[in-house]
């Protein structure tokens, strides 16, 4: 059996349930019409089509979107599988779907069963005002640019950047109020920064006092310049 062959054969067993699936809500339903996978035509209503793949891919979404432009009713089908990766595979394309107006089916092989997550419909992505502050907010407190686009390494927020001026701090001064450190960094926040600890870097000393902690120390050395912005008013 050729790679090919073995690719086509899940496709293809695809067909038959989602065949009858349709033929069940009375459509009448033909295979590969025009470079279309499935067509289902009932009545006078538009044509539903079905774009079929082994698996999600990227191949899969640029066929079904050309075919928006003969039917509003076009849907994706892929096996149904087992498994957590699947689900959040799913989960995520299902979101891709509602986004490009796209319906999408699965297809349980080993019964034929077909479920259908979701109708093809236009979407209108619902807007989150506090979603947006937050980010504006963290926009204009990053003091800089630290980051580089795309990375996958440690990332510069301005938490992490008032962290850090307050962990300078305190290695040239030793234990402070935290009173003192909001005082001479500006970080309005230093107190709550010092005692939440979420790195590690703080330690209380007294009620009101802190100072940095090793892990403090060894952190420090590790960012650059432009990391510790703040650190030098």
């Amino acid at each position: 059996m050729t790679p090919k062959a073995m690719v086509a054969a899940p496709e293809t067993a695809l067909y038959a349930p989602i065949k009858a699936f349709l033929e069940h809500q009375g459509y009448e339903v033909k295979a590969e019409v025009c470079g279309s996978d499935v067509v289902a035509v009932r009545a006078d209503e538009p044509p539903v089509i079905v774009e079929m793949k082994t698996r999600f891919a990227l191949a899969l979404f640029h066929q079904a979107v050309e075919r928006l432009a003969l039917s509003d009713a076009v849907y994706i089908a892929v096996p149904r599988q087992a498994g957590r990766r699947f689900r959040q595979s799913l989960a995520s394309n299902t979101k891709l779907c509602r986004r490009l107006g796209l319906g999408l089916l699965t297809v349980r092989l080993s019964d034929g069963r077909v479920e259908a997550h979701l109708d093809p419909g236009p979407y209108r992505p619902r807007g989150s005002p506090s979603k947006r502050r937050r980010l504006l907010r963290e926009f204009l407190r990053r003091v800089g640019d630290p980051n580089r686009g795309g990375s996958r390494g440690k990332i510069v927020t301005a938490y992490r950047q008032d962290a850090i001026q307050c962990a300078s701090y305190l290695a040239a001064n030793g234990a402070s109020k935290g009173a003192a450190v909001a005082k001479a960094t500006a970080v309005a926040r230093a107190t709550t920064i010092m005692r939440d600890d979420h790195y590690g870097w703080f330690e209380r000393v007294r009620t009101g006092v802190y100072q940095l902690t090793p892990r403090g120390n060894q952190a420090l050395a590790q960012w650059s310049e432009g990391d510790r912005a703040r650190t030098d008013p």
